[in-house]
């Protein structure tokens, strides 16, 4: 019983990592259904690792399941979106402040070279269309960011920041709003003020770093939120 218990966990976290994998990729736009009898398909799994990895997904608030619709990726509102970057402000903004006080010659070194490939793989994408490619660049930046959070050397807040899921509802965003440009050396500019031993600088570029883009992304959001209430209201019984 333990051996198949471990075995059926296992799926549901295969299950699980390659549904949220698809969803950040783009394949899954927020508000597709997600067909279990599809999932099961694709994946050549049967409909209990499936939905387990659903339910997970649900209670992260990556997808919802609604009655007479079914399980699809969640459309966030406008206080969804708001209340994610406002905690990762306060999660990032504290692993920048303690980043800046901890980290080492060495580490300055490590960090401002994946800063500085981050802004060449980030200038790459805006001419780059290929998933693969795109995908790529945003698991580079939230590794980037996990990094940050190893050298503040607090592994509560480290948990914090992956329990929130602020990275990955970043990245969906991001996907989302189909947002590649940024301003030149962004992160490079971001890494300059975590090096600098400075936490009040650090806590500053941080927290500048986090808000970028905020309204743009509100705005892409506003057409779905405001279809995803339309259809609630006319959904047939």
């Amino acid at each position: 019983m333990a051996g198949l218990r471990a075995k059926r966990g296992s799926l549901a976290n295969a299950a699980y990592t390659q549904i949220r994998d698809e969803i950040l990729r783009g394949t899954f736009k927020f508000g597709d259904i997600l067909s279990r009898r599809h999932l099961a398909e694709m994946l050549n799994m049967s409909f209990i690792p499936i939905t387990e990895a659903l339910q997970r997904l649900e209670a992260e608030g990556v997808v919802e399941s609604r009655p007479r619709i079914g399980t699809r990726v969640r459309i966030p509102t406008e206080e969804d979106i708001r209340g994610t970057y406002e905690i990762r402000e306060a999660l990032e903004a504290q692993s920048a402040r303690l980043c800046a006080s901890n980290i080492t010659a060495e580490e300055k070194k490590q960090l401002e070279k994946s800063a500085e490939h981050l802004d060449h793989l980030y200038f790459a994408g805006q001419s780059e269309a290929d998933p693969v490619f795109l995908f790529s660049v945003h698991t580079y930046h939230m590794q980037f960011h996990m990094r940050i959070a190893e050298i503040a050397r607090c592994v509560g807040l480290s948990k914090a920041i992956e329990k929130e899921q602020v990275l990955v509802f970043n990245w969906l965003y991001d996907t989302t709003t189909q947002r590649t440009v940024s301003p030149a050396d962004f992160h490079t500019t971001l890494a300059t003020a975590l090096c600098s031993g400075d936490p009040i600088k650090a806590d500053a570029a941080m927290r500048a770093h986090v808000r970028y883009g905020l309204q743009q992304v509100l705005d892409r959001f506003t057409p779905l939120e405001e279809e995803n209430a339309w259809r609630a209201r006319y959904a047939p019984s």
